[in-house]
């Protein structure tokens, strides 16, 4: 039964794994570098949901709002800090530099946007962790022994549909269509008539979203925020998708759920200083048998979606 239970906690928090492992996907599935700013996109969702909801609005703007529209607020403060991002890393640096840039000026800018948001955040408020209250606390399903927490079960389903959509997209829409060329071949894309210069954008409002979406559940699922949330969950989703498979949206979820279980298992057995160890003695371990992860490819941006 404890096996059972521990299984259950693992899925739950691989739930939030997914979500921010999926916005790694994306950036590196179709960009090709890796965006750094991730993690605090994570963290801004959850920092701005409890200020909102504590403080209200800045410069008066409104009383102190309910979680749900606090939330909301951050999650749209995520999409926009992540257009931020693209305007002055991918973009400017493309424009300045042109292909010169392959890819590590991007990465590095990105790491500065990663370490102006958190500093921006401990100046406001400091390095406390912070209480989020919502109506959802002690909501659980029993059966039998084993407990199950009904907002951290509905955030699973979440993720899972936001990724079922999202590959929908990929594979049906327009849009779609156009990322997956961008992902394949820019030059190609440009050539066949996609836009490349307003898809990109669409690649950092998805990442945007999908880091604020995960930041907000974890706030609802375990109360609290802290300006170094991110950095906690960003190296286990960078290792779930790795696990999974670089480019593979699919395999984010794999690599997410299988993050999330081997976490859990690892603090009940051994204890919470173990579950590094654990997470990323697996990650080591596949890679020498498997470099290209569950899913993955052999080369980035060939075949991804």
């Amino acid at each position: 039964m404890v096996f059972v239970q521990q299984l259950i906690n693992g899925l739950m928090l691989g739930g939030i794994y997914i979500s921010v492992a999926v916005a790694f996907t994306l950036t590196i599935g179709i960009l090709n570098f890796l965006n750094f700013t991730i993690p605090a996109l994570y963290m801004l969702a959850g920092m701005v949901g409890w200020s909102v909801s504590y403080y209200g609005l800045p410069f008066g703007l409104s009383e102190p709002l309910g979680w749900a529209t606090s939330l909301l607020i951050g999650i749209t403060c995520s999409v926009l800090a992540s257009l931020l991002v693209e305007r002055f890393t991918y973009r400017y640096f493309k424009i300045k530099h042109g292909d010169s840039t392959e890819h590590a000026i991007p990465l590095v800018s990105s790491l500065g946007f990663l370490l102006i948001f958190e500093y921006a955040v401990l100046g406001a408020h400091g390095s406390e962790t912070r209480g989020f209250h919502t109506p959802f606390s002690d909501l659980n399903w029993r059966i039998g022994d084993l407990v199950i927490s009904i907002p951290q079960f509905a955030s699973l389903i979440a993720s899972l549909g936001i990724v079922v959509g999202l590959s929908f997209m990929l594979k049906k829409t327009r849009i779609g269509r156009a990322l997956r060329s961008t992902a394949e071949s820019p030059d190609t894309a440009t050539l066949m008539g996609v836009e490349v210069n307003k898809i990109v954008p669409v690649v950092f409002v998805l990442t945007g979203l999908f880091c604020g979406l995960a930041g907000s559940i974890f706030a609802i699922n375990y109360n609290e925020v802290s300006p170094y949330m991110g950095d906690h969950v960003g190296t286990k989703a960078i290792a779930a998708m790795v696990i999974g498979g670089l480019g593979s949206v699919w395999g984010a979820i794999a690599g997410g759920l299988i993050v999330g279980i081997s976490e859990t298992f690892s603090i009940h057995f051994f204890g919470a200083s173990s579950a590094q160890i654990t997470v990323w003695g697996l990650l080591l371990v596949l890679l020498v048998f498997r470099p290209s992860g569950l899913f993955g490819h052999n080369a980035i941006g060939k075949g991804k979606f």
